[in-house]
């Protein structure tokens, strides 16, 4: 077999351990997201360095809801474990584009372990706001923590949402025991979709429309994508086409 014969089964395997392990969570937070989208409110991702990628799969979207908005981190992550750094990108972020309380930060870090995810979260919980974090346990579980307190991501969130991967992220043996083929974005990205798909469905089902982009390649996309973008002037890190 392969090596991405390998990866294939067996990314598909802890993508489904994921699906039936998610699912009690996903339940209880699509209420959460929705009611908070219906009030007008709008969901913050944070994505610590490599995670900024799997952030980065529903915010500004086509098939996804407008009210996603990022909080960026200019040095991709390079920092991420000097103490505070992360407290003053909220800070920042809060000032322009606003924590307010009654909404929900999306924390993401596969490790759990650095600072600037954990104090992101603690700004945004002194804010009022609901945190998620989506993080892997295994691998959360199995190194130390960075931050001062010695708290890492799960345990100063709201709600986990585990992305099933193992301790180091790769899944596949290349030789004289070194790994190859990570899986935190696949299935990292994944559980976001299933979480945003939980909160259309719960919008729809209490009689409210969800704001969903449409593809800019579309005809019309773009003249119906900034409509749904005026609800959220200024609110927004991304700008809409």
């Amino acid at each position: 077999m392969s090596l991405a014969e390998k990866y294939f089964t067996r990314a598909n395997d802890l993508l489904a351990h994921a699906w039936a392990a998610n699912a009690p969570t996903l339940a209880r937070l699509a209420p959460i997201l929705g009611e908070n989208v219906a009030r007008g409110g709008v969901i913050h991702v944070f994505g610590s360095g490599h995670s900024e990628v799997v952030a980065r799969e529903i915010i500004g979207r086509a098939g996804g809801l407008v009210c996603v908005t990022a909080m960026p981190d200019p040095t991709g992550g390079f920092i991420e474990n000097l103490p505070s750094y992360g407290t003053r990108l909220a800070e920042r972020y809060d000032r322009q584009y606003q924590l307010r309380a009654g909404e929900v930060l999306i924390a993401i870090s596969n490790s759990g372990k650095n600072c600037s995810p954990i104090e992101v979260a603690l700004h945004a919980k002194a804010k009022g706001l609901t945190v998620v974090a989506l993080t892997c346990l295994a691998m959360s579980r199995a190194t130390p923590s960075q931050h001062p307190a010695g708290k890492k991501l799960f345990e100063v969130a709201d709600h986990v949402l585990d992305n099933g991967g193992v301790a180091g992220d790769a899944i596949v043996d290349a030789g004289d025991g070194v790994m190859a083929g990570p899986t935190s974005t696949l299935i990292g990205c994944s559980v976001l979709n299933w979480l945003m798909l939980g909160t259309v469905e719960w919008l729809t089902q209490h009689g409210h429309r969800s704001p969903l982009l449409r593809s800019q390649n579309m005809p019309g996309a773009i003249e119906h994508n900034r409509a749904l973008g005026q609800a959220y002037a200024g609110r927004l890190s991304r700008q809409l086409a």
